[in-house]
This record gives C-alpha cells, sequence and structure tokens, in this order.
C-alpha cells in the first residue's frame, strides 16, 4: 500500500532531491509569506520573483546553466529591483509598490529578451518554468543553503517585524529602525526567489511561499501558529505534488503549486479561522 507513495523517492535519485530541495524551501519560505501576507504586500514576492529575471539571464549568457553564475546575477537583480524601489519611492514621494511595479515589468521584459539572444526556446522555457525533477547538486545545495540562512535570520528579525507589522506607530516610538528590518527582510525574499527559482522558474517561484501562507490563515491566529500551519501546508504540497507528476506524467512545478492551490481551496472551505464551513455554522448560534 505504500509503495504508490514512497516507492518513487525509494527508486529514484532524481525524486529524492526534488523532494528535499522543495522540502528546504517549504521550510524557509512560507514564514515569509505569513509576513507579507499580514503587511497586505503578497504580490511583492512575484514582482521580485520577475525582478531577479535578468540577473538569471546574464548568468545564463555567460556561463551557461551554471548555478552559481545565474544566482548571482539574479542576486545582484532582485537587490537593485528591492532597494531600488525603497529608494525611488523615498526620492520621488511616491508609493513603493507603483516604483516595483515599473522595475519588475522592465527586469522580465529584459531577461526573456536576453534569454531569447540564445534563440532557444527550450533555455527560456527552463528561466521561466524551472525543472524539478532535474535539481542537480548544486541547484540542490543552494536551496539548502538558502533554507540555512533563511532560518536563523528571520529567528534574529522575528520580533522586530512582528512589531513592525502589527504596530508599525509604536516601533518607530521605540526606534525599532524598521527600515534596516524591512531591508534585511526583503533580502531574505530574494534568497527564497532565488531558491525556487532552481525547482519552479520565475513565473512560479513565490508558489511554495505563498499559497501555504494565505491558507494558513484559516488554520491558526497566532503569528507562530500561521508560520507552522504554512510550513506544514507548503511541505504537503511538495510531497503530493511530485507524487502527482510522477503518476499522471504532468509537469512537477505546476503540479506542486496546483496542490498547493488545492490545499488552499480546502483552507477556504474547511479551515477552523475564518473558513465557509466555520462561518456557516457560526451563524445560527448567533442567531438564536
Amino acid at each position: 500500500m505504500l509503495d504508490p507513495l514512497l516507492g518513487p523517492f525509494l527508486e529514484f535519485g532524481f525524486m529524492r532531491r526534488a523532494l528535499v530541495g522543495c522540502l528546504a524551501l517549504a521550510v524557509a519560505a512560507p514564514p515569509l509569506g505569513v509576513f507579507l501576507m499580514l503587511r497586505r504586500t503578497s504580490l511583492t514576492a512575484e514582482v521580485l520573483a520577475h525582478g531577479v529575471t535578468p540577473g538569471i539571464a546574464a548568468g545564463f549568457l555567460i556561463a551557461g546553466l551554471s548555478v552559481p553564475a545565474m544566482s548571482l546575477g539574479g542576486l545582484v537583480a532582485g537587490l537593485i529591483v528591492a532597494l531600488g524601489a525603497g529608494a525611488l519611492s523615498r526620492a520621488t514621494g511616491g508609493r513603493e509598490d507603483a516604483s516595483l511595479t515599473a522595475l519588475y515589468l522592465i527586469a522580465l521584459a529584459l531577461g526573456v529578451t536576453l534569454v531569447s539572444l540564445r534563440g532557444d526556446t527550450a533555455d527560456l522555457t527552463h528561466l521561466l518554468f524551472g525543472q524539478v525533477l532535474g535539481v542537480d547538486d548544486a541547484a540542490l545545495l543552494l536551496m539548502a543553503g538558502v533554507a540555512t540562512i533563511t532560518l536563523p535570520a528571520l529567528a534574529l528579525a522575528w520580533r522586530p517585524l512582528a512589531l513592525e507589522t502589527f504596530d508599525p506607530a509604536f516601533a518607530q516610538a521605540e526606534g525599532a529602525r524598521g527600515g534596516l528590518w524591512h531591508m534585511l527582510f526583503l533580502a531574505l525574499v530574494v534568497l527564497n526567489v532565488l531558491a525556487a527559482f532552481q525547482a519552479m522558474g520565475t513565473l512560479m517561484a513565490v508558489g511554495l511561499m505563498m499559497l501555504p501562507a494565505v491558507a494558513s490563515r484559516h488554520w491558526a491566529r497566532a503569528l507562530s501558529g500561521m508560520a507552522y500551519a504554512a510550513v506544514a501546508l507548503a511541505a504537503a504540497s511538495a510531497f503530493a505534488g511530485l507524487l502527482a507528476s510522477y503518476h499522471l506524467d504532468l509537469p512537477s512545478g505546476p503540479a506542486i503549486v496546483l496542490t498547493a492551490g488545492l490545499l488552499w481551496a480546502v483552507s477556504v472551505i474547511a479551515g477552523p479561522v475564518d473558513g465557509l464551513a466555520a462561518r456557516l455554522l457560526r451563524r445560527p448560534h448567533l442567531a438564536g
């Protein structure tokens, strides 16, 4: 009975590498997504995922499918987009989300143009959609390394980020240096987007970051509870999505994201915190 569940991972090394890499992403990225959701900046992760594209494309043109080269280029491009948007908004008095939107659209178009110069649509497909089952040792080390950096850094920044998220006025009055922690937080988001790119591509790199995070609000009320729920949902999405891709012959990245979307839908309907079923069951009691 367990063979359909464990057989693919026991038999094939590429399935084991894909699972380990996705689990590393599932541990590190969803807590960042919880903060993005609570700050009402969920689309920031998607913007940064597209913002790293020209750096990844430049690394690809220079060194081919080299994980270090593409990761370094993506990191530089992502930080330019993240920090540049903040600098532009402060310099011009405009909204940071507007600056992010302008920069990410330019970055995405530039990245696709750079890759298309090679004239190989397979390379463009790999850039946009990733290849979970093609995760090699270098990509796996990158995912594990990013998770190793993210978890201690997030633990260090947890209290300032929580304070700035729920009571920014008090955080400012207490001199919490919210701008510094915000930049650190965005840097962690960029790192996790880069790690996810190796498996999911730039179009779906934030799938394991944001869908479990959005779903977690239906399973817990406390910030820590949301983080735990998001990690659990992301890990379940990675495992079930890889199994679905293997047994049903589906593309792995989209299968994982669709599984996360299915768990989000289940959470919306059956989640104990503000789920549709809980709300419907609560109304007759209040009416009586």
